[in-house]
């Protein structure tokens, strides 16, 4: 379910329920507003067993698939509270954050993915137009410069085992699914990624917008710390981090503060570490939180638009090179064969 139809849905339902309408007719309007399908029928099922005697929470609870534990638990935290309106509109304002940073991620992919599909003009350049040209220098039979003949090379070996490319993908694929469905695997895989050179540094801090976004929520809307922690922890998105998570969830329960832990994990920046304990001692946690995911935030945001603007220039000059160099492997014989008509 995108998180932006889940977002209008809790904005729109806070406001009804701050207008003063109960929560079944209220779920009934948004059922038949609503502009997906499929979160129409399960808004429907919902009021049906608000309509039976269920809470909110269990009658959400029953669709996860539509309904994180995050939004299950906030939405018993403020039922429990008499402040459910007030929860809602926090989870619109977390999940419109969300999907804005989700928006900024794949936009900073559209550029890659076109370079991408450009650069497979080359693979037909190497199948179908190099062997026209080898076969006229074949039939000329002058020696070929170095260049040609690498380049000849390639496009035989490609034409020769076209089938190891797509092998190695689908292989690499494979394996990369099968090893983050374990946790060991996970956490070899985000281990690396965090300690890449480029990308690393932009999913740490895509990672602390979540992990912040979403405690700062729970705590705020008065979720227990424990359980609160538990689910940030399977909201960060990385296996590394939510290690971390959990051992400061074991620290808390042992009667300690939740900053040790993360320090100890060596993952997250002092700047974070220092807040989370500032806030911890002046009893506002959920404000530093705040603050921490909407630095973070903006500096994804800046982080991407400075990775796009060095990744644009590398790759067309990249490809630049490339194609031209392999037009000019092919046209260095023909000018050797007009000075031999000359």
């Amino acid at each position: 379910m995108p998180s932006r139809d889940i977002a209008v849905f809790a904005r729109q339902f806070a406001t009804m329920i701050q207008s003063g309408l109960p929560l079944a007719p209220s779920l009934g309007v948004l059922a038949e507003q609503a502009g997906n399908a499929r979160l129409a029928a399960v808004v429907g099922d919902v009021r049906h067993d608000i309509e039976a005697g269920r809470t909110l929470a269990g009658a959400l609870g029953e669709h996860p698939a539509v309904f994180n534990q995050l939004f299950v638990s906030m939405v018993a935290a403020g039922e429990a509270g008499g402040v459910l309106d007030t929860v809602l509109a926090r989870l619109a304002d977390s999940l419109e954050r969300t999907d804005r940073l989700s928006r900024k991620v794949r936009g900073a992919l559209i550029y890659p993915a076109v370079v991408v599909v450009a650069a497979c003009a080359l693979l037909v350049l190497l199948e179908f137009v190099i062997p026209t040209f080898q076969e006229m220098f074949a039939a000329s039979d002058l020696p070929l410069p170095l260049p040609t003949r690498m380049v000849i090379g390639l496009s035989e070996s490609l034409r020769a085992f076209w089938w190891l490319p797509p092998l190695f993908a689908a292989g690499a694929w494979v394996g990369l699914r099968r090893a983050r469905a374990t946790p060991r695997g996970r956490l070899v895989l985000d281990r690396l990624l965090l300690a890449s050179p480029v990308v690393g540094p932009l999913c740490l801090k895509m990672a602390m917008v979540r992990f912040a976004r979403t405690l700062g929520t729970l705590v705020a809307s008065g979720v227990a710390i424990l359980e609160a922690l538990e689910i940030t922890a399977a909201s960060t998105g990385n296996r590394v981090v939510h290690d971390a998570v959990m051992n400061s969830r074991r620290s808390i329960a042992g009667g300690n503060t939740i900053a040790e832990p993360l320090r100890a994990s060596g993952i997250f920046p002092p700047m974070v570490l220092q807040m989370i304990h500032v806030g911890e001692q002046t009893g506002g946690l959920d404000e530093m939180l705040a603050k921490i995911a909407d630095f973070y935030d903006d500096e994804t945001g800046r982080s991407i638009e400075a990775l796009l603007a060095a990744f644009e220039p590398a790759m067309v000059t990249v490809l630049g090179v490339v194609v031209g160099g392999m037009i000019v492997s092919m046209y260095l014989p023909i000018f050797d064969m007009i000075n031999v008509v000359g």
